[in-house]
């Protein structure tokens, strides 16, 4: 009997991931813990291992978009005719048939659907769904009959004579991948979320001359960054409401006690967010190194999927410009953003003093998070920061 090879959900809001490459072809015989395919998510790169043997079948291409549950491809007994690419897998397989060991959500197509499905690609079903195109109206050119993606973009253009550009432009590229998956989130996180973003100007003179100090004797610095994430933590524990989530289907806020914290790592071709989990229980020294090793497994693409999730709250930080208005990461209500350090003229026991001064924003979820709770928040981590000892001195 054949065994569905499974889109994983990678991510806590992964929807889709693209085949980037594809390590056999059809009819060859794969073995148990073989590499098959490597998927791209909005986070990382994954390599998708079987976990039986089988003579491998897909009709999936690199670049293809298939959807978290959608097949990509079956493992077929010796002289076993591969099935239709076009449906999802029998709710009511084995679950050891599964190619990845993780909790999915049930999304198997009704038996009375069957008779309703359109043969399309995956990539074509999902430009179809977000150009609001009816599958039925497409006169497909794919084999077998189905409707291939370049399919739906002929009828786009056949029934489309608007200009988008004023101007014919110089380049055009494509927006896939990491990109795809940013611009996706980053479109959707600000049209189901009120936004709005509040600043404070706090010193950090004294936290980075203990930060300078302490990292002497360390051969991994400690960066302003990471101090931030530390107060961040702190001051999540006395105000919970920034530590949660709402969920519009429900109607519900969702509150966290756990304080996992991400922060942005900037990419060649995106940015990623690895988080440190329970970081209101690790101290500076603990949260610094963790930090250090989850940036550079970022850069060189070596993130676990559980490194890049379940993150209730964010530090973003941005040293080239004063600050910034962060956009809140999906699946939280709360992004804190730190611009660069500044040494300036402030008044300070009614002298004028030179200081080093620090923007800090917060973008928030006005649906659950008012003015009052932002500011509160942004005045503990400048208490914080500004009076540091008990960052530095926690064991």
């Amino acid at each position: 009997m054949s065994t569905p090879i499974i889109m994983p959900r990678l991510g806590d809001f992964m929807t889709e991931g693209v085949i980037t490459k594809i390590y056999k072809s059809s009819g060859d015989f794969v073995k148990q813990g073989e590499i098959i395919v490597e998927i791209e998510t909005e986070k990382i790169n994954y390599d998708l291992e079987s976990i039986e043997e089988g003579i491998f079948y897909t009709d999936t291409n690199i670049g293809d978009t298939i959807l978290v549950d959608d097949i990509i491809g079956y493992l077929l007994l010796e002289g076993e005719s591969p099935p239709e690419l076009n449906t999802k897998p029998n709710k009511y397989q084995d679950d050891s048939k599964s190619q990845i060991k993780h909790n999915e959500i049930d999304k198997s197509i009704k038996p009375e659907e069957q008779s309703k499905i359109i043969p399309s690609t995956p990539s074509a079903r999902k430009l179809a769904k977000k150009m609001n195109v009816d599958l039925s109206l497409i006169t497909p050119t794919g084999p077998s009959g189905r409707i291939s993606e370049e399919d739906v973009e002929n009828h786009i253009r056949q029934n489309d004579s608007t200009d988008i550009t004023p101007i014919k432009p110089s380049k055009i590229e494509d927006i896939t991948g990491i990109r795809k998956s940013i611009a996706d989130h980053m479109l959707k996180s600000i049209s189901t979320t009120a936004q709005l973003s509040y600043f404070l100007e706090i010193d950090v003179t004294e936290a980075q001359r203990i930060r300078r100090l302490k990292s002497k004797s360390l051969t991994k610095p400690i960066s302003l960054g990471n101090v931030i994430i530390k107060a961040s933590a702190k001051a999540l524990k006395k105000n919970i409401k920034l530590n949660s989530i709402v969920n519009n289907k429900s109607n519900e806020i969702l509150y966290f006690d756990q304080i996992n914290i991400g922060f942005a790592v900037a990419l060649d071709n995106g940015l990623i967010v690895p988080v440190i989990n329970d970081a209101d229980q690790k101290n500076i020294f603990e949260i610094n190194s963790e930090v250090i090793e989850l940036a550079n497994r970022a850069r060189a693409n070596k993130l676990d999927p559980k490194e890049v999730t379940g993150g209730t709250f964010t530090v973003s930080i941005l040293g080239t410009v004063d600050g910034f208005t962060p956009i809140l990461n999906k699946g939280q209500s709360a992004i804190l953003g730190l611009g660069r350090t500044l040494k300036k003229p402030v008044v300070k026991n009614n002298e004028i003093v030179i200081r080093e001064m620090a923007t800090i924003s917060l973008t928030a979820d006005h649906q659950s998070i008012d003015g009052a709770d932002a500011a509160k928040f942004l005045r503990n981590i400048q208490q914080i920061i500004e009076s540091p000892k008990s960052i530095f001195e926690e064991n």
